[in-house]
């Protein structure tokens, strides 16, 4: 008895199969500026996130009147 076949491709993921759709209904340059702006947004969100705990951190150490 022999055993089953080892499947030789590996099943996408969800992320590779949005993916590939995004390839196959936007040309380059629209998948780039796509990308870019998610990358702008993420990049923004982590200034926000710094700006809040600078605020944070000084007015732990701000004298109190």
């Amino acid at each position: 008895m022999q055993a089953a076949p080892v499947r030789a491709t590996a099943i996408p993921s969800f992320t590779g199969a949005l993916r590939a759709i995004e390839s196959l209904l936007m040309s380059g340059g629209q998948r780039t500026a796509r990308r870019n702006a998610w990358t702008s947004v993420l990049e923004d969100r982590r200034r926000a996130k710094d700006r809040v705990e600078a605020q944070r951190v000084l007015d732990a150490v701000a004298p109190r009147s």
